[in-house]
């Protein structure tokens, strides 16, 4: 069986994820998830971890550092409740910082996620293979530059468009976002918006030609550097399935280049399938892939997800 998600309209709230109080987070409308109001999807989970883990790394004075990698796991559910946060310094040397960070809600582990953030240098001598074919951005005619948080652009055997209908196929896909903020009236960091969004990566690589079968249970991101801005792209670079586990993973750049791999692992989900095959001329209405196809986060109706 297969579900045809009609996403709710989100064009009038506000536009971003939380509200920060004295006490930690409020979920605001914009970070419920479509497959069940009740619950977070994977990008406002994603997005507010990497806050955590940047919060920290700030109390270090090291800002500058890189991003190199982050990883979240999305092993259960992450209820629209309120939200605290906790951050752990493991290891901090001259050239490198980790970081753990975790959601606690109602005194539980919500959700949880690494960081590694590495100090920057020079490049050594020598040249080194890197592939020729790289993504690229829609054309400016398509995608204007913008910061401002929009519907995202979808590309695959058919052109860039903000229309889902038409990359329901077997083709390559790849997306085109630009972040929203994680936090309400507070400056959004590029890595913020990047690891947020990262969480797409299970779309980007599991959507076919019968729609979206796979729902993720984490999202490792790596960087070589900052985003320059908060438009983001992801593009396949490699699926594998074999019996209802799939793996993949996805390239991640922005208007200047690459910026590094996000990889997923994912569990079958053919009850619940997405199809969007009758949505051929459907628009886009909404600010994140995950509004719009419900998938992003892995979350699903209560009782409908599977426990890893």
């Amino acid at each position: 069986m297969t579900t045809t998600m009609a996403p709710r309209r989100r064009d009038h709230m506000i536009k971003a994820y939380f509200r920060r109080t004295n006490e930690g987070f409020e979920p605001l409308e914009l970070a419920h998830s479509d497959w069940n109001w009740a619950h977070l999807h994977g990008v406002s989970v994603s997005g507010l971890l990497a806050c955590g883990a940047e919060d920290a790394l700030r109390g270090l004075d090291r800002e500058h550092f890189v991003p190199a990698r982050f990883h979240v796991d999305l092993s259960r559910p992450t209820r629209a409740a309120f939200t605290t946060v906790a951050s752990e310094v493991v290891r901090s040397s001259s050239r490198l910082t980790q970081i753990d960070v975790r959601l606690h809600q109602s005194g539980n582990v919500a959700a949880r996620g690494s960081a590694l953030f590495l100090r920057p240098s020079e490049n050594p001598d020598g040249d080194i293979w890197t592939p020729s074919d790289r993504g690229a951005p829609p054309p400016l005619s398509i995608a204007p530059a913008s910061e401002e948080p929009r519907p995202p652009y979808i590309g695959s055997d058919q052109p860039w468009s903000a229309r889902f209908g038409d990359h329901q196929n077997a083709g390559r896909h790849q997306t085109w976002h630009t972040a929203v903020p994680i936090i309400i009236d507070e400056p959004m960091s590029t890595f913020q918006g990047v690891a947020a969004l990262a969480d797409t990566a299970s779309m980007v690589a599991n959507w076919g030609s019968a729609g979206i079968g796979y729902i993720n249970t984490d999202v490792s991101l790596t960087l070589a550097r900052r985003p320059v801005g908060m438009e983001i792209g992801l593009r396949t670079l490699d699926h594998v399935q074999h019996q209802g586990v799939a793996v993949a993973a996805v390239e991640v750049y922005d208007r200047c280049g690459p910026l590094g791999n996000a990889s997923i692992t994912a569990l079958a989900n053919t009850r619940r399938a997405l199809d969007y095959s009758a949505h051929e001329r459907a628009e886009a209405q909404t600010l994140t892939a995950e509004h719009t196809t419900g998938e992003a986060s892995g979350r699903r109706a209560p009782g409908a997800m599977p426990q890893p």
